[in-house]
């Protein structure tokens, strides 16, 4: 059987499996037509211009890929800023170690590709520990926040003395010792900071870069979460007004960014396991259900006997602990197996033997004068459970 793990793994699988089909369906639906009217304008500017300058299309291909070539290289037809300057490759390391990936600047020398695997196994570890920590530092001052506002709400009830101060005394501690902030507050939390930096930065790239508000906000997001498809990239002008400010902004409002995406994103994969288990128990309830069920008729389909009915003499527990198992069978009449019966009666069998190993050895056990006032005989098995539990209440009495 697979334990809850496994099984939660697999759910999360499919689930990951059944959003990605429904992705790429909604993505081929909306952009497909686009790319196909884009080739067809492509194809028939490359017709055009072969007939007017009297070219071959196979010179023209060639052409275009030997530009394709030195565009990988990071030459560009408008000018543009070095790519391997110093500022230019410190932009590239941010990319590589904070996992973004731009791919707008890539090394293209061999030596450079092998310094890359190296630098990037290393500094992509180190930044998600990075972004692991500022995850526990930034709950951990929500939660202060929270908990500070959690106590103003408990002293305007009353909960909480108005003069009480922390370290003043224990009541307000014992009051808020269990006390956490919920999951969903955090992420709500984390969504409004999130939002405020991408309109933020998005204020500012929108004017800097030329770009619409909206391709801003679509830069953020594609930058904070480390996406990075490379359509968009910021600060690779050669000049702009106040350049060294606005790298400098640049880099923050890309380092905030991530950080509180990163966060949010963990919060919300908390989320969604809270919704996986809870789809878990609903399926292994109905799974339950349905074996319950299954087994009823099974053992209602077993080999029943002409005219025998076995009359049982069952004891209180036996009948309170084997209830669910043996309705079945006593509403049905069905003759109980030998094994069925071991395994119902396995307590009471290990209690009997025992209370006979005492007897047949010389000193069974001792009762109490007051039971045998009362009337209750010490019994065997079940029976003798029952008269203990009887004799001692008795007592007590």
């Amino acid at each position: 059987r697979l334990n809850a793990d496994n099984a939660r793994f697999l759910l999360l699988a499919m689930l990951i499996l059944l959003y990605m089909l429904c992705g790429a369906a909604v993505f081929s639906a909306i952009e497909l037509p686009t790319e196909r009217e884009a080739k067809e304008r492509w194809e028939e500017r490359l017709e055009n211009f072969t007939r007017r300058h009297n070219l071959s299309r196979a010179e023209l291909r060639g052409f275009l890929r030997e530009y394709e070539k030195a565009n990988v290289a990071g030459i560009r037809v408008d000018d543009i800023r070095p790519r391997w300057d110093f500022t230019g490759a410190f932009y590239f390391v941010g990319t590589v170690v904070s996992t973004i990936g731009f791919g707008m600047t890539t090394p293209a020398t061999v030596g450079g590709k092998i310094f890359l695997i190296f630098y990037g196994l290393i500094g992509c570890a180190g930044t998600i520990l990075f972004f692991n920590l500022f995850l526990e530092r930034l709950i951990t001052v929500i939660a202060y926040v929270m908990k500070s506002c959690h106590e103003r709400q408990l002293r305007r009830k009353g909960v909480l003395p108005h003069n009480s101060r922390r370290g003043s005394g224990t009541s307000e501690v014992d009051s808020l010792a269990g006390w956490k902030p919920s999951v969903y507050y955090v992420m709500l939390i984390l969504c409004v900071a999130s939002l405020i930096i991408s309109c933020c930065a998005s204020a500012m790239y929108t004017p800097i870069e030329g770009w619409s508000y909206f391709d801003s906000l679509y830069f953020c997001f594609v930058a904070f979460s480390t996406i990075g498809f490379g359509d968009l990239v910021s600060s690779q002008n050669i000049k702009y007004e106040s350049q060294g400010l606005y790298r400098f902004g640049n880099f923050v409002f890309i380092l905030m960014g991530v950080c509180c995406i990163y966060s949010l994103f963990n919060v919300i994969s908390i989320v969604i396991k809270q919704s996986i288990n809870w789809i878990l128990k609903k399926l292994s309830c109905k799974c339950c259900h349905r074996c319950q069920r299954r087994l009823f008729r099974a053992r209602r389909n077993v080999v029943m006997p002409g005219n025998v009915r076995s009359q049982r003499n069952i004891s209180v527990e036996t009948d309170v602990a084997n209830e669910s198992d043996t309705d079945g069978r006593r509403l049905s009449g069905e003759m109980i197996s030998m094994k069925d019966f071991l395994a119902s009666n396995k307590v009471s069998l290990a209690i009997m033997q025992k209370q006979l190993s005492e007897s047949a050895n010389g000193y069974p056990r001792q009762m109490n004068c007051n039971s045998k006032q009362n009337g209750f005989s010490g019994g065997v098995g079940a029976l003798a459970i029952m008269n203990n539990r009887l004799a001692e209440t008795s007592v007590d009495r």
